[in-house]
């Protein structure tokens, strides 16, 4: 919005709005198939498409590959370049692990090393969560770094969150986990010259990681990224005058949802789950946050016909969401995953927005090259959401 303050525009209404967040639903067509949301069958999706407006949207900008953070961040209508999170915050944001001025944390991958000490899966074979918890016990049992309290608490499969805590630690260290595979773990560096002891623990972290899990044959080594601090960020009540509420299964989304002020319903099943926590809850939020993992967790496995069928589920769902009565949707994702990558990229992200105040364009069906002459049009994340507000009846008028 520029140097608008939204904030000042901002009025009440009785209305809702609904996010609903399929994670890296970005794909792209190629020369033997679409990607997987336009191959995917999507009957709801293309009626509120039909009804609605489409569009594209980049969570940073032209060319640059988001993290999960960022992604989210722009969803939630912050400017990921103005506000910066590291996924250790997030993490533990998710885990209700309070971070104390001076702790450093970083999301930790449980991962598989070979004998040459080259990484073969940097998420140990998506360990299963009770193996996983053992894992992380023995390493809570055998670290023991001098003048430094390290934290490990499971997230959920391979992920870890990892806290260090001790005096004279910074954040601003570089990655260990390199996210590809066929090369060993990155040595962690100082960005600052403050930092040089920081990376000394990381290493020294790394080390005894790896002398402790040299018998596991899934889990043996920690990639560990996203170092950061603790954070504060301005919240959605503050911003946008709404009471907002998140139903989302993982920890790290929790964990976003809460640092902007959501309340986080306690987690659901499945998403079936889901759905009915915004029934229950329906009349104490005017807007909800709905996160779907398994789009996103099907691409970074490469799995075409897996993410298809994750959109399909979530496409199953959308009846029982309208059904509710919300005067806004808006369906997107927080980046694209296409499984041809198998990883996150650049590329824009369909979204769709239905109301009775949205406006109507002449696509019919949700997918990329569909949603590319929506008239929502190629945008930036952070611009969905006050147009979900001025549709919801939420923004008033600006200037004489």
């Amino acid at each position: 919005m520029g140097g608008l303050d939204l904030s000042t525009l901002v009025q009440p209404a009785d209305t809702r709005i609904v996010l609903v967040v399929m994670d890296g639903l970005g794909g792209y067509a190629t020369a033997a198939r679409g990607s997987e949301l336009e191959e995917a069958r999507t009957p709801n999706l293309d009626d509120l498409a039909t009804q609605g407006s489409t569009g594209l949207v980049e969570p940073v900008g032209p060319g640059i590959t988001p993290g999960s953070g960022p992604g989210h961040l722009g969803l939630f209508g912050y400017d990921p370049l103005e506000y910066e999170l590291g996924r250790g915050a997030l993490s533990a944001a998710g885990l209700d692990v309070e971070l104390k001025p001076g702790d450093v944390a970083a999301r930790g991958n449980l991962a598989t090393l070979d004998k040459a000490g080259n990484i073969t899966d940097r998420r140990a074979g998506r360990i299963p969560d009770d193996e996983a918890a053992a894992v992380v016990e023995k390493l809570r049992t055998g670290v023991d770094i001098d003048g430094v309290d390290v934290l490990l608490v499971p997230e959920a499969q391979h992920r870890v969150l990892v806290v260090l805590r001790g005096e004279g630690l910074d954040a601003r260290v570089t990655d260990t986990d390199p996210q590809a595979t066929g090369v060993p773990p990155l040595a962690p560096e100082p960005k600052v010259p403050d930092a040089k002891r920081t990376a000394e623990v990381v290493a020294e972290l790394d080390g005894q990681v790896r002398g402790l899990l040299a018998d596991e044959n899934k889990a043996n080594a920690l990639l560990l990224r996203g170092f950061d601090s603790h954070r504060e960020l301005p919240s959605m009540q503050q911003r946008y005058g709404v009471t907002p509420a998140a139903v989302a299964i993982y920890p790290m989304y929790r964990g976003i949802a809460r640092l902007v002020g959501m309340e986080v319903l306690p987690k659901a099943e499945d998403l079936d789950g889901q759905v009915a926590q915004l029934e229950e809850h329906w009349d104490r939020f005017d807007y909800f946050f709905l996160h779907h993992k398994y789009t996103d967790s099907a691409g970074e496995d490469g799995d075409f016909d897996r993410k298809v069928a994750a959109v399909e589920a979530l496409d199953a769902a959308i009846p029982a969401i309208v059904q509710l009565g919300p005067d806004v949707i808006v369906v997107t994702g927080d980046h694209a995953t296409p499984s041809q990558m198998a990883a996150h990229s650049w590329h824009p992200v369909p979204a769709l927005m239905w109301g009775e105040r949205v406006g109507r364009d002449a696509t019919e069906r949700f997918g990329e090259r569909w949603c590319a002459a929506g008239m929502l049009g190629l945008r930036p994340t952070k611009d969905l959401m006050p147009i979900a507000l001025a549709a919801a009846g939420r923004l008033a008028k600006y200037g004489a």
